[in-house]
């Protein structure tokens, strides 16, 4: 059946809650599990004369503030995988379309299952805001699992 699981992940409790099902899913079916953190690129602060913004990074400092809470999203889901037993992978990426990435990402690493989470979100809310998992089932020709 599924032998490779990617699984993106925000840290957050929701996206752990898809983290800890993929792994059990993975567990028993003796499949890995590649997490993945899909990181938005930089972009400079608009300024006009009556705007401050803090804290103000740098491209660089930008960068490097990313890359620790996406390491950190990463550890968290290697930790619930690996208890489990389950080979893991984690990686993450600069991307403006994290569903375009995540997508990508599933057919560059040969993956047949992509487990993920949905808020939820139903009506205006859902189309203002917009959903990557929504989208991700719009465009993936990998099979998604969705977490609530």
């Amino acid at each position: 059946m599924f032998k490779h699981i990617l699984v993106p992940t925000d840290g957050t409790a929701l996206s752990q809650k898809a983290v800890k099902t993929a792994a059990q899913l993975a567990r028993n079916l003796k499949a890995r599990v590649t997490a993945y953190y899909v990181m938005p690129p930089y972009m400079p602060p608009m300024e006009t004369e009556a705007v401050a913004f803090y804290p103000a990074y740098s491209a660089r400092g930008y960068e490097q503030h990313m890359r620790k809470v996406a390491d950190r999203a990463l550890a968290r889901a290697k930790r619930l995988v690996t208890a489990q037993g389950v080979k893991f992978e984690g990686a993450s990426v600069f991307h403006g379309s994290p569903w375009e990435s995540i997508v990508k990402t599933a057919g560059a690493k040969k993956c047949d299952l992509i487990v993920m989470a949905s808020h939820g979100r139903r009506g205006l809310v859902g189309v203002l805001l917009g959903s990557e998992t929504q989208k991700v089932l719009t465009h993936s020709k990998t099979p998604v699992l969705v977490c609530r």
